[in-house]
């Protein structure tokens, strides 16, 4: 997801940027990386990547070059090595090492509103003050979720998640432990992932008093999985 826009003076190339961040467990970190980097950047007109955290200890590399075929070559950019791949609208640059570190995942609260559109203008609101913050991202397009899940299913046991009927308005009357108060209609969920857990929240806490804000927001919740998502709380 995208972490924070990087103004020109601050980029290798002193073009206009955009940090992004990939979370994915540590196995999966690098296949991630590779297939976003392919599909999504190499593929997009005029892009070109580099290492946003180059103070990591640890690292990750990928072999991108190889797409040129033979006809890619290394230079320096902004004092970085890079490889250039010769493409139909000129040439991609990009670093091919990425510095990792361990993250939190899943920071979350809940917007509850008194209707739906109430609901969903907090939502905005929180994700939209979340969206310039550093170390963070709302991973979820638009930075809303409007089907948040559960971990497993009560009775699909091929599911590994499925609907959190806890927090769904329309089952108050025929769920017992429902978790929405009196006069809820509709509830959004705001998912942060980021780089440690203080970023998490501080995110955490500069949505919540923006979504408050918002007329017709009732309630402020969050969910904790029963401990099955990790340690944090």
């Amino acid at each position: 997801g995208i972490e924070c826009d990087v103004p020109a003076s601050e980029t290798p190339d002193g073009r206009p940027g955009v940090a992004i961040l990939i979370c994915a467990g540590k196995k999966k970190l690098k296949e991630q990386v590779v297939e976003r980097l392919a599909e999504c950047v190499l593929t997009a007109p005029t892009t070109a990547v580099f290492n946003g955290i180059t103070n990591a200890e640890e690292k990750i590399a990928v072999k991108l070059h190889f797409f040129g075929d033979g006809y890619e070559y290394q230079k320096e950019v902004g004092g970085r090595k890079c490889w250039a791949i010769p493409i139909m609208n000129g040439e991609y640059v990009g670093e091919e090492e990425f510095g990792i570190v361990k993250g939190v995942a899943g920071g979350n609260f809940f917007v509850m509103g008194e209707n739906q559109m109430a609901a969903l203008m907090g939502a905005e609101a929180a994700s939209d003050a979340i969206a310039p913050m550093k170390g963070v991202i709302t991973s979820f397009p638009g930075g809303i979720v409007g089907s948040g899940s559960k971990v497993g299913s009560l009775k699909y046991k091929f599911m590994v998640a499925s609907t959190n009927e806890k927090y769904c308005p329309t089952l108050r009357e025929k769920v017992a432990d429902s978790k929405i108060p009196a006069g809820v209609k509709a509830v959004y969920e705001i998912v942060i992932d980021g780089i440690d857990e203080k970023s998490v929240a501080a995110a955490m806490g500069v949505g919540v008093k923006a979504a408050a804000m918002v007329p017709g927001v009732k309630f402020i919740s969050a969910g904790n999985f029963g401990g099955t998502l990790g340690p944090y709380k």
